[in-house]
């Protein structure tokens, strides 16, 4: 069950409907991940990602939304790049 109020979306990947999340934590990871520090800073990277890139931001979002065992082995799942993207950028509407 999705709970939007959460700011969680569904999203399909990988062949499977999977469960998307903007959280503190992932927010954190994406900083990390991308080495940026602050806000405004992660807004300018997302801005202009490459692949690596999203797959940061989308293994966050999915981290964020519970769906651990797609995060772990996303670099080996069969997800379409513009499946991806459309995933990270409904995630993030999402949140607003």
């Amino acid at each position: 069950m999705i709970n939007a109020v959460r700011g969680e979306v569904a999203v399909e990947l990988a062949g499977a409907r999977r469960r998307l999340c903007l959280t503190l934590g992932a927010l954190a990871e994406m900083e990390a991940g991308l080495g940026v520090v602050g806000m405004e800073a992660l807004a300018q990277r997302v801005a202009r990602m490459s692949a690596g890139d999203l797959m940061v931001v989308l293994v966050a979002l999915l981290r964020g939304g519970g769906e651990v065992e797609l995060a772990d082995g996303l670099a080996l799942a069969a997800v379409e790049p513009k499946a991806a993207a459309e995933a990270v950028a409904a995630a993030f509407r999402a949140a607003v």
